[in-house]
């Protein structure tokens, strides 16, 4: 069984994979002794009951629910993270910086960055009626509150957004005073802190919105799904099913991080949930240590594209694009299903390339008994799935009703089990009720930098709303020169840049704000016409792959920790997988059917997924340099050929149809020589293509053999 094969990860490696993605998301304070252990358990615990009882029981006004919101969000942020991550020498900062224990000083910030972000419920009344006209201490407290958030967001992510959000704050009070191509009229403090901390435009604005009302929710039942075992079941379900084929464990350890990454939302916790089972594995059949490593984080951070959720980023996507929740769905899945299929692909490349064979059947899970084993965990996803999809409910009423039937079934699975073993049905039933308790604990720890990054990112979307946007819009112009393909390169490059220190969620808010309205006008300018989800998916994976950019990918560094290997060698190669991730997001602008856009036949939509799918495998041939066999230069060619073809059939189709469509105009055949007619026939050829170029390769393995 699986358990028997981990002899690879010793138990200190295991520990320091889960201590990176702990410390990157709970935080680095951890005390466990003494009653003020219960201090965090309690705070999280209350905010995930709060959460729970605003999606459909307690009524409030949404500012209310989004300042309770940050205000339980930065006192944990507070609370977990010390001064300093590094125990720095001399007394008096060790003091601040201790991990074992809270200091009073922390204790005073915390309850004091939760007044300041309670302000606004506080003296609701009062600054609904003075709205541009704050009093002093208006501004004294805002001030405060954006102080302390900006420093919450050190503590909780890292330098990146609070000078990011530093440098846009400097620029809006000293934007008159810069050259003329990048100026504005100077924004007041008055004007400032109105904005920012006494309406909805600014921390307060439509990102904490969805963090409070929607991500909350779905974290933590992603939180619950875990502390009840379903990431085991799934790693031990994939096992089954894949783990007897040629590299097996890397294949299984696709499935399971998909499977994971639809609800977990979380790269690196993916990482470890997954990867202390799936490393060891791969080390086993022969793949090399930072391949493995590789292998995790790119399938882990890729479940992050997977519908229905995609990390929590598509309802903030739906809410950003004013659309419907079906329809970003509906544009993410076609990337996300074929992003996942190649990587398999590509793990079944470096299998063949490695000669790797299977775990052995003897030493597999049993699929069915496997399979019935945990299919109560299949319940509360289909729940999920039926309501939003179905359904289509709120996304709130569906995570909370999933969430209620999960609540239901861990004391039922532990009181069958009790059963089943003969033993104490009261310890069933407490242990249930810690599960839940440890599940509630960690949905609110899990959420505190997330609602932090995107009240921060509040402040962004704020500034640009100053004037800034038009300028960003002209410099981007400027640094590419006019050229439509070199504004993608940059906003691609950006996303990555920043998306280092900031979770998925974080990432996508800056970009969608600075980028996303840039890419749509400038193509316009160009001649490209594209939908806006187009714009937006491709700020979200770019900031979905920093994950797993050196030198920063923290999934990497998790990863390397398993496989014992070098996290920048692990991250670099995981990146190479990832790049058939990475192209296509270019291709979705210059190809939205791709993204379903204004694809309403089912067949012609099946056609787009055969085709796309076609395109990532020869892509992924290409990236490797093997098929069947090692490819020569002129097989590489052809695959390039033929993922052109493939992705973006229409530029060719419409090369070969536009002197035909002139010629028959006005005619019955015209019907026949549309845009699309053309890139079927295009892509026709090019499976063509691709077939022979498969059996040609099939003719020189069994010669070689």
């Amino acid at each position: 069984m699986i358990e028997e094969l981990e002899q690879d990860a010793t138990e200190e490696e295991i520990l320091l994979a889960q201590k990176i993605a702990e410390d990157a998301e709970g935080g680095t304070r951890h005390v466990t002794v003494g009653w003020s252990r219960w201090i965090v358990p309690v705070i999280a615990v209350s905010w995930s009951l709060f959460q729970m009882l605003i999606s459909s029981v307690i009524l409030l006004d949404s500012t209310i629910i989004r300042a309770i919101h940050l205000a339980f969000a930065i006192s944990l942020v507070f609370l977990c993270n010390p001064l300093m991550k590094r125990t720095p020498k001399g007394r008096l900062l060790a003091y601040f910086s201790r991990t074992d224990s809270y200091t009073l000083f922390d204790l005073i910030l915390a309850g004091t960055a939760a007044v300041l972000a309670l302000y606004i419920v506080i003296d609701y009344d009062g600054i609904s009626m003075r709205q541009g006209l704050p009093l002093p201490r208006d501004i004294i407290i805002g001030i405060s509150l954006t102080i302390m958030l900006l420093e919450a967001a050190r503590r909780s992510l890292g330098l990146t957004l609070p000078i990011v959000a530093i440098c846009f704050i400097l620029y809006s009070f000293f934007a008159q005073s810069m050259p003329d191509a990048l100026s504005f009229k100077s924004v007041s403090i008055t004007k400032f802190i109105s904005k920012m901390t006494m309406s909805t435009q600014g921390i307060y604005g439509v990102p904490l919105n969805v963090s409070a009302n929607i991500v909350f929710l779905f974290v933590l039942f992603g939180a619950m799904l875990n502390t009840a075992g379903a990431g085991k079941y799934f790693v031990d379900l994939a096992f089954s099913l894949l783990g007897g084929f040629k590299g097996g464990p890397a294949k299984a350890a696709i499935l399971a991080s998909g499977l994971t990454g639809m609800v977990s939302g979380s790269s690196i916790a993916n990482t470890v949930t997954t990867g202390t089972f799936t490393i060891p594995l791969m080390k086993k059949v022969g793949y090399p240590a930072y391949k493995a490593g590789a292998v995790e984080v790119a399938c882990s951070t890729n479940g992050q594209l997977m519908p229905p959720i995609m990390g929590a980023a598509a309802f903030i996507i739906a809410e950003t694009c004013n659309m419907a929740y079906i329809e970003v769905i509906k544009a993410a899945a076609i990337p996300a299903v074929i992003s996942y299929i190649a990587l398999m692909y590509i793990s079944h490349l470096e299998a063949s390339k490695l000669g790797l064979k299977g775990i052995p059947k003897e030493e597999l899970p049993v699929f069915w008994p496997t399979f019935l084993k945990g299919i109560h965990f299949m319940i509360p996803l289909i729940v999920l799935i039926f309501e939003l999809i179905v359904l289509r409910h709120s996304p709130a009423l569906a995570a909370f009703r999933a969430i209620i039937i999960l609540g239901l079934l861990i004391p039922i699975e532990n009181l069958v089990r009790a059963h089943r073993d003969q033993s104490s049905y009261a310890e069933a039933l407490k242990r249930s009720v810690v599960q839940i308790w440890n599940a509630f604990v960690a949905g609110g720890k899990n959420m505190m930098g997330i609602g932090v990054a995107v009240a921060t990112a509040g402040i962004i979307v704020g500034v640009v709303t100053f004037g800034l946007g038009g300028i960003i819009t002209e410099a981007i112009e400027f640094l590419a020169g006019g050229h439509f393909f070199l504004i993608l390169i940059i906003t691609a490059i950006a996303s990555l840049i920043l998306g280092m220190g900031l979770p998925t969620t974080a990432t996508y808010i800056v970009m969608a704000a600075l980028t996303a309205p840039v890419i749509v006008q400038l193509g316009a300018q160009n001649g490209i016409m594209f939908p806006l989800i187009a714009a937006h998916l491709f700020v979200f994976f770019f900031g979905i792959l920093a994950d797993d950019t050196p030198p920063v990918g923290l999934a990497a560094y998790a990863a390397a920790a398993i496989a014992k290997a070098s996290p920048i060698k692990t991250g670099v190669q995981g990146f190479l997988y990832d790049i058939r991730t990475a192209i296509l997001p270019f291709i979705f602008i210059f190809n939205t059917d791709l993204i379903l856009h204004e694809v309403t036949s089912f067949w012609y939509g099946a056609w787009i997924f055969i085709t796309a799918l076609t395109a990532m495998l020869a892509f992924a041939s290409l990236t490797l340099w093997h098929m069947r066999t090692r490819i020569t230069w002129y097989e590489g060619l052809l695959l390039g050929l033929i993922t052109f073809m493939l992705l973006i059939p229409h530029l060719v189709g419409d090369r070969i149809y536009a002197p035909l469509r002139a010629l028959l105009q006005g005619t019955e055949a015209a019907v026949f020589t549309g845009t699309r007619t053309g890139s079927v026939i295009v892509g026709a050829a090019a499976l063509m293509l691709y077939g022979i170029l498969v059996y040609t390769q099939g003719r020189k393995q069994v010669q070689s053999s």
